[in-house]
């Protein structure tokens, strides 16, 4: 996958970020866009050697509009500054976790997990964590996982590598404030990022890597997705 090109393209488009620009390069947005889809469709074939519950899945299913929905928001700019895909069983739109592939000028990342969960599947999910604490531990404070996306609350979005995007200050209502494993259960979601550099993509040992982090995670990930399949 050329994503220098891509990036190129991002970066033109943060700069003129308006329909009648847009429209005179719409040539390169789509040469751009044939680009990512085709890196996509490798990576989905290459996480299906691991994760047969991806197989399925194809790249429209995957992928997200390059348009952005300006309806409920106060920025306007009619498109985005990157280009994402999530990999994930049950479709993008589903809370179940998965792998997210992430192209955008100086902050190319992959991710695994699952965000923004509803307050009932966050419950379910610290219930679990509690319930199989030494299951849990294992999942992510094991040392190729900890070097791969660090611990709870160290990474903000914009870090090299994190785990979990939001934390709550305080405890989890109904949850034992003196609990020795409580920053586990501050989380308000369960997933994990590393960065990577903007010529990730163009490398020849792309996928390998791409493998190596999606496998480390993937263990936490399928933890907390026997939670919420639950409830879908």
């Amino acid at each position: 996958m050329d994503s220098l090109r891509i990036i190129s393209f991002l970066k033109q488009v943060a700069a003129n970020n308006n329909r009648p620009w847009f429209n005179n390069h719409k040539d390169e947005y789509l040469a751009c866009k044939s680009e990512f889809e085709s890196g996509i469709e490798q990576a989905i074939a290459r996480i299906t050697g691991f994760d047969s519950s991806v197989a399925h899945i194809t790249v429209k299913d995957a992928t997200y509009r390059f348009y952005r929905d300006t309806r409920f928001s106060e920025d306007k700019s009619p498109y985005k500054n990157h280009m994402g895909a999530y990999i994930s069983a049950h479709g993008k739109k589903s809370l179940h976790g998965g792998y997210y592939i992430h192209i955008e000028p100086d902050h190319c990342m992959l991710s695994v997990g699952s965000y923004w969960l509803p307050t009932n599947i966050l419950t379910s999910c610290r219930n679990e964590i509690m319930a199989n604490i030494d299951e849990w531990r294992r999942c992510v404070e094991n040392k190729d996982f900890v070097n791969c996306f660090g611990k709870p609350a160290e990474g903000k979005w914009g870090s090299p590598k994190g785990f979990g995007l939001e934390h709550l200050r305080g405890v989890p209502k109904g949850f034992p404030g003196d609990y020795e494993f409580i920053d586990y259960l501050r989380m308000k979601d369960y997933c994990v990022w590393t960065c990577v550099p903007d010529n990730f993509f163009t490398t020849d040992t792309w996928l390998d890597e791409m493998e190596r982090v999606f496998k480390i995670g993937k263990p936490m990930m399928d933890f907390m997705n026997a939670v919420i399949d639950d409830y879908e």
